[in-house]
């Protein structure tokens, strides 16, 4: 394996690559850019890479499917830390384009979201056509094959093109979550502000079953960040559930809970847990009363009085 080797979603240019360089071994790392979620995960999972950051989730569009299918098949992988990136897109044009002369435009799907009302404000006649990443639209539009693509402004140069316009969003403070994955190990130790992720999967389809697995969560105070459902490729009404949990595996009550979940479910995937982005211990809220390790260990230890006759 290839200790020196991230891989992320390519082309050079795209918001996954810039989220990578936000992480201090990315100074010491040789970054390749991958054609793709599965092409970049792969990487790892044969040992070419130790780790890729991919995009898993977008606060106006929601998860990355791409993504998280791959984190729910395949030989298993693990998240080791997360990065929040603000989004603001450039439309990335060849010099002398004007607004006017726009007639097709492309990007990623997850952007075609974030600037729709723009595009019908400003280029209601453009036809939108995806591209497998914001920067291989821009060098779709360098080769002449678009007018324009919607891209970080920082792939101008990249591509030899410039920003026409920039700061485009039709959310304010929109951004994306991008998850650093590698092979399964240890978990990294608790810091107090941190999450769990998970895959679950129903035993049967009959009234209440998902009632009954976030109610492993919830008798035991824990918050839940995330929950995503996914076909299974099993037929129509088969569903797996991505979760995203506030805490640690190491934290009782997330333990208890998931070791509940593997009682009920036929399958779980533990993805990993590791520390929160932009989040310190003292952000958070104090657990539930009678949910703190402490209140599970005083418990713990009277059920161990009542079994020696010392209650």
């Amino acid at each position: 394996m290839s200790a020196t080797r991230y891989t992320y979603l390519g082309p050079e240019g795209t918001f996954t690559e810039a989220a990578l360089r936000t992480l201090p071994e990315a100074a010491t790392r040789e970054l390749v850019p991958m054609v793709s979620v599965p092409a970049a995960l792969d990487a790892v999972r044969n040992g070419e890479a130790a780790a890729a950051l991919v995009p898993i989730e977008n606060s106006v569009e929601g998860g990355v499917t791409a993504t998280l299918d791959e984190l729910a098949s395949g030989e298993p992988l693990m998240i080791y830390r997360e990065v929040l990136l603000p989004i603001a897109f450039a439309l990335l044009v060849r010099p002398g384009t004007k607004l006017s002369d726009i007639k097709t435009v492309t990007g990623h799907p997850v952007a075609q979201p974030q600037v729709r009302n723009w595009l019908r404000e400003h280029l209601p006649e453009a036809v939108w056509e995806s591209a497998a990443s914001n920067a291989d639209g821009a060098r779709l539009v360098q080769e002449g094959r678009f007018d324009a693509a919607f891209a970080g402004e920082f792939a101008a140069a990249t591509y030899g093109l410039r920003a026409l316009v920039t700061e485009i969003h039709d959310a304010q403070n929109a951004e994306t979550r991008f998850v650093l994955v590698g092979r399964p190990a240890r978990p990294s130790a608790p810091t107090g502000a941190d999450k769990t992720s998970v895959v679950l999967w129903l035993g049967d389809d009959r009234p209440g079953a998902l009632l009954e697995l976030l109610q492993e969560f919830a008798v035991r105070g824990v918050n839940l960040m995330l929950i995503q459902s996914r076909p299974t490729g099993e037929g129509i009404g088969n569903y797996c559930f991505a979760v995203d949990a506030e805490g640690h595996i190491s934290d009782r009550r997330v333990g208890e809970a998931l070791m509940g979940l593997k009682r009920m479910c036929p399958r779980v995937r533990f993805l990993g847990s590791y520390p929160r982005a932009g989040v310190a211990p003292e952000d958070l809220r104090e657990p539930r009363p009678g949910t703190s390790d402490p209140a599970f260990t005083a418990a713990s230890d009277w059920l161990a009085r009542c079994l020696d006759g010392r209650a």
